[in-house]
């Protein structure tokens, strides 16, 4: 992608981010950086090149496609999304229930679906744009208690972006799926485990996740730095990605590899101890 390109990046308050802010406009882009509480980004150094922006993504329909509107009048149009803020709400599936499943699915899918659907209409306009979501590699792995509210609604978000590849295409308009595994970013155990609706049989699994939830904090193996520097990378064509084809997915540290590649095992290993049956209901 060649010649200065506009940005617009939700939840740069901290982690993915923050780092994307800085790396973006160090390669010369322009950046629209958005937070909830604007507050929590005013202290980004200024920049003519940088503009800040409250948006919450847990917002309206309405209200998101006023504020993505007035991003794209401050530079004529966004170039490149990039969908980051999420968030994650650990507790037991049972415990929590559907109003625990609604509210991560409002931020982590419905949030990116709306902020989606109020940028594409300008990349369809110029026939050409970059839609960046950060998925997870929770998606393939689960199998953790407590992360069955949050690998659920990244889950959707990966089957989303594999759909809105497919239909971006003709429009010149790319997707990229990004599936880091666990990397030192700032505030990702904030939520603390629910545990408003305890059910005695839960007990001893419960006590088990709020001791063990947040152990990995500040030993994640991970450098968000480098990571988000292949994204950067990787949009514009650029450094470890030049020459090279576009990815729809961007697995990103050797713990994601490990669990995708033993998800996939797995289900590989199912289909070949299951072959009979899986092919023994056709009509045929």
């Amino acid at each position: 992608m060649l010649g200065q390109k506009v940005w617009l990046i939700t939840g740069t308050s901290s982690g993915f981010g923050r780092r994307l802010v800085g790396l973006a406009l160090a390669r010369g882009d322009r950046v629209i950086a958005t937070a909830r509480t604007l507050s929590k980004i005013e202290h980004f150094p200024k920049h003519p090149d940088l503009h800040l922006m409250k948006l919450d993504v847990n917002a309206s329909t309405e209200e998101i496609k006023a504020r993505i509107d007035h991003a794209a009048r401050v530079w004529h149009g966004i170039d490149v999304l990039v969908n980051n803020a999420g968030n994650g709400l650990p507790a037991l599936l049972e415990e929590g229930g559907a109003s625990h499943m609604l509210r991560q699915f409002q931020t982590n899918l419905f949030g990116t679906f709306n902020v989606c659907n109020a940028v594409l209409p300008y990349m369809r306009k110029k026939r050409n744009g970059t839609v960046v979501v950060i998925g997870s590699r929770s998606a393939w792995r689960p199998e953790i208690r407590g992360l069955g509210f949050y690998a659920s609604s990244k889950a959707a978000v990966h089957a989303m972006s594999e759909t809105l590849a497919l239909e971006l295409k003709p429009f010149n308009i790319r997707v990229l799926l990004v599936e880091p595994g666990a990397f030192r970013t700032e505030n990702i155990y904030s939520h603390q485990w629910d545990c408003s609706n305890p059910i005695p049989d839960y007990d001893e699994q419960r006590a088990d996740g709020c001791v063990n939830f947040s152990k990995p904090a500040g030993k994640q193996p991970g450098d968000p730095d480098k990571a988000m520097n292949i994204v950067v990378d990787v949009v514009k064509g650029e450094g470890r990605a030049a020459g090279r084809e576009w990815p729809l997915y961007l697995v990103l540290g050797r713990d994601a590899e490990a669990d995708i590649r033993n998800k996939c095992a797995k289900v590989l290993k199912h289909l070949d101890d299951w072959n009979d049956v899986v092919r023994g209901v056709d009509h045929i």
